[in-house]
């Protein structure tokens, strides 16, 4: 019986850490390939790196080439540079603050996550996230150090108005992971909590004379 639970328990962690591996590969690889097709390098005068210029604007390191279009005024492949967390967040903020939080911040999830997957935690459903949490927190915190930003390249608007920020698989492999934690705290049965009862008082028997 002790056998079968650890070859289990084996197997689920081969299982995740080998999806772990090929989530991490499959949204570097794209970045990649976003680089190398919708993009092409500076020649002269490269701006400084995730900083404000003078005309109030973040000017990316490489330059634009023309978008693949999938769904024409609504989705379309275009290169984009993110100094800042997920979808934009913290653009504006310095960047030694930027890349110790984001360094911090990946590398604790990773280790309470992976702590939480060995110990058992949580239901199937956390067991399928913590994959795709990870993965997407080391895709995003290796762009960091090899390029000082991440590579963006997923693009949803709507017409010439409305648009989301652009995003990469990471983004999108860390937000169904966090979903589906969620989903699995509710899905997870309570606790019962016992309430014990006071018993009646016994009441002093009754005289038969």
């Amino acid at each position: 019986m002790y056998s079968d639970m650890q070859n289990t328990t084996t197997k689920v962690l081969v299982i995740a850490l080998l999806a772990t591996i090929g989530l991490t590969w499959l949204d570097l690889a794209t970045k990649d390939w976003a680089l190398e097709s919708l993009s092409v390098e500076r020649e002269h005068n490269k701006p400084p790196l995730c900083e404000r210029a003078a005309d109030g604007y973040i000017h990316i390191q490489r330059l634009r080439t023309a978008p693949i279009v999938l769904i024409d005024g609504y989705l379309e492949f275009r290169y984009a540079e993110n100094c800042g967390a997920a979808f934009g967040m913290l653009h504006d903020a310095p960047e030694w603050i930027r890349s110790t939080l984001f360094t911090v911040a990946a590398l604790v999830a990773t280790g309470v996550l992976g702590f939480f997957f060995v110990s058992g935690r949580g239901g199937p459903l956390f067991a399928w996230a913590v994959p795709l949490v990870v993965s997407g927190a080391l895709g995003n915190l290796i762009d960091r150090f090899r390029y000082g930003y991440v590579v963006d390249f997923i693009r949803f608007h709507l017409q010439n108005g409305w648009e989301w920020p652009t995003f990469n698989v990471a983004d999108i492999t860390i937000s169904i992971g966090v979903g589906l934690m969620l989903l699995d705290s509710f899905l997870q049965p309570k606790p019962v909590r016992h309430v014990e009862t006071a018993s009646e008082p016994q009441q002093p028997p009754t005289s038969t004379v």
